[in-house]
């Protein structure tokens, strides 16, 4: 079975309560690290992996995103599926070209550009053509941007999945969706659902999240905010230490 065809069957037949969880990586150094702690798949976050090439989220150039998700592809032998916004204007045939050059085995699409939704039913047609491009060599996850954009009634959120499921999509991914409406959610959405979580431990756990109807887990950037709290931490107490020495010897 191909990557692809091993990563899309983690999707299917999971008991509740058990989701598959996709750690995010934001370089390769982080991704060998998931690797070996034994994840089946990870899963590329674009805030992470923009801030790790020095970009604010929403602002690497495509070049630049697309290098960066083939050097973490490369450095392991799972499969990885990348964000990559909105697609970066590409056409859809240029777009799965460069994800399959990359060696990624699925994507992130969501629906919203510049801070606005877009219109559900182009979107719905752009997603068919990308998955005609593709085939069945990528994974697509559709993002819904409804909660992020402060639309907060569930029901326009299920409008659009339903048509980005029509369109192709493997993926559900209502972002920022609140935990008490992933019920309503699963009710009205059909196949696998992504839901995000904090590794901080504030909010759900991936289990409870799979309880309530989550397929999969993702954390976005928030490996890489875990990891630069810890680096703070140990400045400041480096730093600390240094300062009251040189205060010892200055008595």
């Amino acid at each position: 079975m191909s990557k692809a065809g091993v990563f899309r069957s983690l999707h299917h037949g999971r008991p509740q309560g058990d989701p598959l969880v996709l750690p995010g990586p934001w370089d390769a150094a982080s991704a060998r690290a998931l690797a070996a702690a034994g994840f089946p798949a990870l899963a590329t976050p674009s805030a992470g992996v923009a801030a790790s090439v020095g970009y604010a989220d929403g602002q690497t150039p495509a070049a630049e995103m697309f290098a960066a998700v083939a050097r973490i592809a490369g450095s392991v032998d799972v499969p990885v599926s990348a964000d990559v916004e909105d697609g970066y204007g590409l056409a859809p045939k240029e777009l799965v070209e460069r994800l399959l050059e990359a060696g990624v085995v699925g994507c992130n699409l969501e629906d919203s550009h510049g801070g606005a939704l877009k219109d559900p039913h182009r979107h719905a047609e752009w997603l068919a053509e990308v998955r005609s491009a593709a085939g069945d060599r990528l994974f697509l996850n559709a993002r819904v941007d409804t909660f992020a954009r402060g639309v907060t009634d569930p029901d326009r959120a299920i409008e659009r999945a339903a048509l980005y499921v029509a369109a192709g999509a493997d993926c559900v991914y209502p972002i920022h969706a609140p935990a008490a409406l992933l019920p309503l959610l699963r009710s009205g959405i059909e196949g696998p659902l992504n839901m995000y979580a904090r590794p901080d431990g504030d909010g759900p756990a991936p289990a409870g999240l799979g309880e309530l109807g989550a397929t999969r887990i993702t954390f976005g950037p928030g490996l890489l905010r875990l990891a630069l709290r810890s680096l703070d931490g140990f400045g400041r107490q480096e730093t600390s230490r240094a300062s009251g020495e040189d205060s010892g010897r200055g008595r």
